[in-house]
């Protein structure tokens, strides 16, 4: 299987065999475990990343493998980014060492964000709480770049993540990331409606 990986203007092509990805698995099944306390995110510690997070992570992981040459490890990572995001295509990485920076593109438009066991797939109509839900997990909390401050918003229709404006100070960011998720926690309340 092929995996892009995009670092500024480069473009490396990771061509990863499917044998490695089935025999791999107790390896992915281990950074899994190894994620499950917990992860120190750039300056945000999560407690239980999600799948997007963690595959955040190894993308981290497969930049770090890309840099000091080492193929083995980027041939894991790759896989593990292959097994446990079915459709990715490619995966641009953040240089900065922001890890949430860290964007996939899918081949199929599939959300890559967790959904709650038993609630509807965005846009199928959702209960105020599955909407709520389902909205924080759509629109990111707000992240410094630079000098600064952002959110991004999970694209349902390209299955990518969209960044927000640049704003100067994180109560600019703040308030247009609250708008963000008014008019998605909106959007999935009329999806009810209709």
């Amino acid at each position: 299987m092929l995996l892009k990986a995009i670092i500024d203007d480069h473009i490396y092509e990771l061509n990863v065999p499917d044998a490695l990805i089935s025999q791999a698995q107790p390896f992915f099944d281990q950074l899994d475990q190894d994620m499950d306390g917990g992860w120190q995110m750039s300056r945000e510690w999560v407690e239980r990343p999600d799948r997007l997070q963690r595959c955040q992570i190894v993308a981290d992981k497969l930049l770090t493998a890309l840099e000091s040459e080492n193929q083995q490890l980027g041939m894991m990572m790759a896989g593990y980014l292959l097994a446990r995001l079915p459709g990715i295509e490619s995966v641009e990485l953040d240089v900065q060492g922001e890890i949430q920076n860290n964007r996939f593109h899918l081949t199929e438009h599939r959300p890559i964000a967790e959904t709650p066991r038993g609630s509807a797939p965005s846009g199928a109509g959702l209960s105020k709480l599955e909407a709520m839900e389902q909205a924080g997990k759509d629109v990111t909390k707000v992240f410094k770049v630079g000098r600064g401050y952002r959110f991004s918003v999970f694209d349902h229709a390209t299955g990518t993540w969209q960044d927000a404006p640049l704003a100067p100070t994180e109560e600019d960011a703040s308030r247009l990331r609250q708008e963000a998720f008014k008019a998605r926690y909106e959007a999935l309340q009329r999806s009810q409606d209709d």
